[in-house]
């Protein structure tokens, strides 16, 4: 939660700064930077420093649809608040990831 936080906040000050706070504005700073971050370095913002990073839960690399379709899931919000046993969002079980500490 944390991390998303610092994403969303992150998104925030760049929609503030660029867009004059416009609502779909943020969406799309926030979507781009998960997707972006995600491919380049496993991770967003809020999860790197908070030194975590989000795998495939079969190993091997992340690959580029993955990303896509979790940060999705994730501007949907309702994957991103059903959560199974084991902690994990519904956004990452459909994407095949999971988010583990570095």
């Amino acid at each position: 939660v944390v991390a998303l936080a610092i994403d969303w906040g992150s998104a925030v000050i760049i929609s503030v700064t660029f867009f004059s706070y416009e609502p779909f504005a943020t969406l799309a700073v926030f979507a781009t930077a998960q997707i972006v971050l995600l491919l380049t370095a496993n991770g967003s913002l809020g999860h790197l420093l908070l030194g975590m990073r989000v795998v495939p839960i079969a190993g091997g690399y992340l690959g580029w649809w993955r990303p896509i379709v979790r940060t999705l899931l994730i501007c949907l919000v309702i994957p991103a608040v059903i959560w199974d046993r084991d902690q994990r969002g519904a956004h990452d079980r459909l994407a095949g990831t999971v988010l583990v500490r570095r």
